[in-house]
């Protein structure tokens, strides 16, 4: 007789329904387009805002290169790890987190709590800083319309915190899938808005010089090219392909792929027309969030106030997205009646 196959991870020593995270996650009747909206949510952000800036520090070629260079890395990272999912859950063993995948494929306890450690860590970060954030966008809005008030930004990151415990009530992830499509289609709105605002910044009598020219000094250009591909790497990062394609109904084999595809079709779409419009606009002068070059502390915008404005509701909005599922996937996290 064979032996028996050595328990890859702890979490199969517990029953599932013991598990308040795994029943979180583990509603599995989504559709390909299901994960496609859940994965736009997780890696197309506000901060493909910052790609003219990251342009700014590597030039026209070295940038399209290092987005280019990036983005078929990731995809393909995705989608090879997409495979091993479908291959362990074709032999019986379907994984919903990625501590229960490292467990598995590394066969090594320590592993299983390390991914723990590093995913809660990643998820709070960004839930906390989307929160953050999302209270500065209100505090923009609020200044404009009210440039004398007396409300403080501390009072608008308690509003979107109130705002946020109310909507993570929602019980699965799977539930998720109409507020991640409408922020698959904020995403989508935001930028298209900034592009159009980075046109006619860029044709207008106002329009600024365009210097493209890097840093004279090599230690300046290093250090700058380093920032930059740190800033586009981030971007991409965060994609949390296991707790998605849990939520898909079995059989699950080919259709995180057509997610996979949808994702990048809208990562194209958004991060190639931002990065273009706005370097060609700024050059060097681009700043971190382009949507602080459109609207500079001196002198009028060089865009519409009004599109400048639905920019920023755009983009407050889908933060409460991100924030949700970063918080809820800590909470998928968390780990009930396991022992070292």
């Amino acid at each position: 007789m064979m032996p028996e196959p050595p328990n890859p991870a702890p979490f199969l020593e517990t029953s599932r329904d013991e598990d308040a995270g795994a029943v979180f996650v583990l509603q599995s009747k989504g559709q390909w387009w299901h994960a496609g909206f859940h994965l736009t949510t997780a890696i197309v952000g506000p901060t493909l805002l910052t790609l003219p800036y990251a342009f700014r520090g590597l030039g026209w070629g070295p940038g399209f290169l290092c987005l280019t260079t990036m983005g078929v890395v990731t995809f393909y990272s995705y989608y090879l790890m997409s495979k091993v999912l479908d291959h362990c859950e074709k032999a019986g063993r379907r994984h919903i987190r990625f501590r229960e995948l490292a467990a598995d494929v590394l066969g090594s306890g320590w592993m299983f709590y390390f991914v723990i450690f590093i995913q809660t860590a990643i998820n709070t970060g960004v839930g906390i800083g989307a929160i953050l954030l999302a209270g500065e966008c209100l505090k923009i809005m609020y200044s404009e319309l009210s440039p004398n008030g007396s409300l403080k930004l501390y009072h608008f990151i308690a509003m979107v915190t109130a705002v946020m415990i109310v909507i993570s009530q929602l019980p699965t992830f799977h539930s998720l899938r109409h507020i991640n499509f409408g922020s698959l289609l904020l995403s989508l709105g935001y930028s298209f808005l900034v592009v159009g605002a980075c046109i006619y910044a860029g044709t207008s009598k106002n329009a600024p010089a365009r210097d493209y020219s890097l840093e004279s000094s090599n230690s300046a250009k290093l250090f700058n090219a380093f920032t930059s591909i740190s800033i586009i790497a981030a971007i991409f990062g965060n994609g949390i392909l296991p707790e998605i394609q849990a939520t898909l109904a079995p059989p699950a084999t080919g259709k995180m792929v057509k997610g996979l595809v949808m994702c990048y079709t809208v990562i194209f779409i958004t991060f190639y027309s931002t990065a273009v419009s706005g370097y060609w606009v700024f050059g060097n002068k681009a700043s971190s969030n382009i949507i602080e070059s459109l609207m500079p502390d001196e002198g009028p915008s060089l865009a519409p106030t009004w599109v400048l404005a639905v920019t920023v509701i755009f983009v407050l909005l889908q933060l409460l997205a991100i924030g949700l599922v970063s918080l809820l996937m800590c909470f998928s996290y968390q780990v009930e009646n396991y022992s070292l």
